[in-house]
């Protein structure tokens, strides 16, 4: 008798110890808020959208927020803005994000660059340099190292790149990094993506990041644990060779018209616990796009 509760016991400290473990404290809560597409058209009363998108994250007492890219739209696709139009829709997304009052971190989409009808891009994050700064930089919270890329670049490679610049101030940054140190990284342009295959019916290497394997080759070594991707208006999760990488959906949606392909307008909440354990979910903020 005396064995049986024994064991008993043991496996109830079992239990414990493992509920325990599964219920570690939150170090770090942030949300992940990707492809807003501000611009002048107000048609689908969009600028109240992204407040309601800000007011549900802010009832979620998160630390910080990340930006995924396509914060405004001014890359020239449609048409060709002057400057002055350019400036005023940075002016209203930059001042919207610091009425938050919460810390945040933007990075730069293929739709953030300012295209001169004379000049082409000339790089086109003139406008994303003069209200927040270097389109790619690193910094670190709470023991997380976050790298926020430019994956938007356009040169000698087809498609979008990281370009050779700055992807050699990756590598230095990371040579600085311890090789436990947890690091998460943000780009626009995903690394991988089934977009075409669910919406299209058909495989196409395009919209993904073209020199993607010299990208994965940096953080060869270091404790990448997940890449936060915008730009496919998708919700899709990924786990391969250890490495998580999510695409965030998008705030806008199907760009204010309702849901895309079945994600609704939304962004993504993420928690970090004290073992450095991620878990993320799809918040939908109940947004309602006008017929």
């Amino acid at each position: 008798m005396k064995a049986k509760i024994t064991f008993s016991l043991f496996v109830l400290f079992l239990s414990v110890v493992c509920i325990q473990a599964q219920q570690s404290p939150v170090k770090l809560r942030f949300a992940f808020l990707t492809d807003i597409h501000l611009n002048q058209s107000n048609s689908n009363d969009r600028y109240n959208g992204l407040l309601s998108a800000l007011d549900k994250m802010q009832e979620m007492n998160v630390d910080f927020f990340l930006t995924g890219g396509d914060m405004v739209d001014v890359s020239g696709m449609n048409k060709v803005f002057p400057e002055e139009v350019t400036d005023s829709m940075y002016t209203v997304i930059k001042t919207t994000f610091d009425q938050t009052g919460i810390p945040y971190y933007p990075t730069i989409g293929n739709h953030d660059r300012h295209f001169n009808k004379e000049k082409g891009f000339t790089g086109g994050d003139e406008f994303f340099k003069k209200y927040f700064g270097d389109p790619y930089y690193t910094f670190e919270q709470k023991g997380i190292r976050f790298f926020i890329l430019n994956s938007v670049q356009v040169g000698t490679e087809s498609g979008y790149y990281i370009g050779p610049e700055q992807m050699a101030w990756l590598k230095k940054e990371l040579s600085d990094v311890p090789a436990s140190t947890p690091i998460i990284c943000t780009t626009h342009v995903p690394v991988y993506s089934l977009y075409y295959p669910v919406v299209e019916g058909r495989y196409e290497f395009v919209d993904v990041i073209a020199n993607y394997r010299e990208l994965l080759n940096a953080f060869g070594g270091k404790n990448i644990k997940l890449f936060l991707q915008g730009h496919q208006h998708l919700h899709e999760e990924m786990l391969l060779q250890g490495v998580h990488y999510v695409t965030g959906g998008a705030v806008c949606a199907n760009w204010w018209n309702g849901s895309f392909h079945g994600t609704r307008e939304g962004f993504l909440l993420l928690e970090i616990d004290e073992n450095n354990n991620i878990t993320w979910q799809y918040i939908e903020y109940g947004w309602q796009a006008r017929p």
